[in-house]
Formats: C-alpha cells, sequence, structure tokens
C-alpha cells in the first residue's frame, strides 16, 4: 500500500464521505500532515497552511502539478469538510480572525493528529473509533443523516408510504400525487412513480402490461403515471424542474410508445411555481394541461375546446 492509499484509507477511518477521499483531498491530508512519500505516519505533524500552501507541498514534495486556481477547490471540496468532520482547525493560532482574513490558516486537531500517528499501530482501530465518536459518527455518517431528515415523504392514493431523495423534483412529484390527483383524478392508482436517486419507485408491471403500455420501456415515462379505473383515463405528469414539459416533440413521443395502450391519454406538465411555468409556456404542447403547485385547486387548458380529459 503506497502512502497515498494509506491517506485514503485514513480519510475513510476519520469518517470521511467518499468524496472527500479523491485525489485533492488526499494530498490535502499529507499536506496538512507534512507527509512525503518516504515520511512515516509516526512523523505526522500539525503544520499551519492554507491552500496555497497546499499546493505547493504537492508539488515540492510529491511532484504533483496543481494549476494556482485548484486552490478553491482545495477549499471547498477539502478544507471545508476536513474542518466539519475535526480533522481540521480553522485559524488555531489567531481564532478571532475575520472570515475573510488572508491570514487565514488550517491545522489538524490534536485527536486527528494522533489517529494519524497511530497509523498500522496496535492503537489505531481504538483511536479511529473515538474520533469518530466524538465527532458524531464521523461526517459521512452525518451527511447520510442530514441527507435522511431531508428526504421527500409521499403518501400514494391507496395508503402506501414512500420517502423520495432529497430535492424540488421530487417534492414537486410527492405534490402531484397528494394535491394533484385527488382533485383532478378522483380514484386514480399511481402505476409509475421515479425517484432522482433510485429512478423507479413504483412499477405496476401488471396494469401496466394489462393497458398495453410496454413493461420494458416503462422508463421512457413521464415522471408520474397514474391511471383512473371508472373512466380508463392514464394521467401522465411530468415534474418539470430541471427537465422540459410535455412539448410537442414528448407528446408524439409518448403517443407512438403508447400506441397500443386502451386508455384515454391526459398529458399534463407539472410545475412548482408561476414563474417556473413561465420559463417553458412556449414549449408545452396543445391538448395537453397544466398545474401549478401554487394554485392547486386550478388547471390551465392548452386548448380551448373543451375541459381536461383525453383528446
Amino acid at each position: 500500500m503506497t502512502r497515498l492509499d494509506e491517506a485514503r484509507a485514513l480519510l475513510e477511518a476519520l469518517g470521511m464521505p467518499p468524496a472527500q477521499r479523491n485525489e485533492n483531498a488526499v494530498y490535502t491530508l499529507l499536506g496538512f500532515a507534512n507527509i512525503g512519500p518516504d515520511d512515516p505516519w509516526s512523523e505526522a505533524s500539525a503544520v499551519r497552511r492554507n491552500p496555497h500552501d497546499i499546493i505547493t507541498f504537492a508539488q515540492r514534495a510529491w511532484q504533483k502539478q496543481y494549476a494556482e486556481n485548484t486552490r478553491e477547490t482545495i477549499r471547498r471540496q477539502a478544507i471545508h469538510q476536513f474542518v466539519q468532520g475535526g480533522i481540521l482547525l480553522r485559524n488555531p493560532d489567531s481564532p478571532g480572525l475575520a472570515t475573510n482574513s488572508p491570514r487565514t490558516h488550517y491545522a489538524l486537531s490534536d485527536a486527528a493528529l494522533s489517529v494519524l500517528r497511530a497509523w498500522a499501530q496496535p492503537d489505531f482501530d481504538a483511536l479511529a473509533q473515538a474520533f469518530r465518536a466524538a465527532a458524531e459518527g464521523g461526517l459521512a455518517l452525518r451527511y447520510a443523516r442530514q441527507r435522511e431528515d431531508a428526504r421527500v415523504p409521499v403518501t400514494l392514493p391507496d395508503g402506501q408510504q414512500f420517502l423520495l431523495s432529497p430535492g424540488k423534483h421530487n417534492v414537486l412529484q410527492a405534490l402531484i400525487i397528494e394535491e394533484f390527483l385527488p382533485r383532478f383524478a378522483g380514484g386514480a392508482r399511481v402505476l409509475y412513480l421515479g425517484d432522482s436517486a433510485r429512478k423507479h419507485l413504483v412499477v405496476d408491471h401488471a396494469q401496466l402490461q394489462a393497458l398495453g403500455i410496454p413493461v420494458s420501456e416503462h422508463d421512457k415515462l413521464p415522471d408520474v403515471v397514474a391511471w383512473m379505473p371508472d373512466r380508463n383515463w392514464l394521467f401522465l405528469a411530468e415534474a418539470v424542474t430541471s427537465h422540459g414539459p410535455v412539448s410537442a416533440k414528448r407528446q408524439v413521443e409518448l403517443e407512438e410508445m403508447l400506441a397500443g395502450c386502451s386508455a384515454g391519454k391526459v398529458y399534463v406538465s407539472a410545475f412548482l411555481s408561476f414563474a417556473e411555468f413561465k420559463r417553458h409556456a412556449d414549449q408545452i404542447a396543445w391538448d395537453t394541461e397544466v398545474w401549478i403547485a401554487e394554485a392547486p385547486s386550478h388547471l390551465l387548458h392548452y386548448n380551448g375546446d373543451r375541459f381536461y380529459g383525453p383528446r
């Protein structure tokens, strides 16, 4: 195992998430510990350095060439998380320095330094475990807890409950199910629900197949698909946050894919706000519907000849 591999293993032992075990993070740890290719971890020290010093050290000790502007990447994607995780202290010699002071510096905490010096020693595991315990399980666990707390709850019409990954796209998907469907598609069953992290959260293969919807192509469906058995209407709703609405091109694609579907199709572009809707208004296909969560009791009909329903 090389020093670089050891540094990566140490970052994991100190509770860093995968993003803070990459090459930049490895050289950052080596720089703050003042460890070169031939230096044992027992000689690690808590030198005072800033991001520019880390780049200079990596070039001098490791022949790692960095562009000068990389210092901001190191600050934002390594140093910041090392401070959060208890590995580094900010301005240990001058804690009263202003946030934007040019004299801002960092150094290894005593607890982190003890873990580094104990690498490959009998007490390493105990020291690493004590460090993570003091740091509330380590930054990786804390980030995981925060992400868990930020997940979006959603209850389907049949009472099933799920937690969607965090993000406004999934917030909008939950609103479609809990606000739109009860108002405009009472009694509907959710046949498909995507998740931005897990891709397919709900897929009713049997009912999709019974309606003539190609099960093998369910990943090409809109974000939420719901079916009203009493009217045999299929609601195809796009949650418009990062991706576009039901455009003419998208509608043609879906019509071709659903050519064998026996249900009447209702296309819906859903938005969180009127501001979001205005950004996409000129892209929305005729003969489709628009629902805006800010005004959940109303629909905008992109056709004046009738209210919503299959065309």
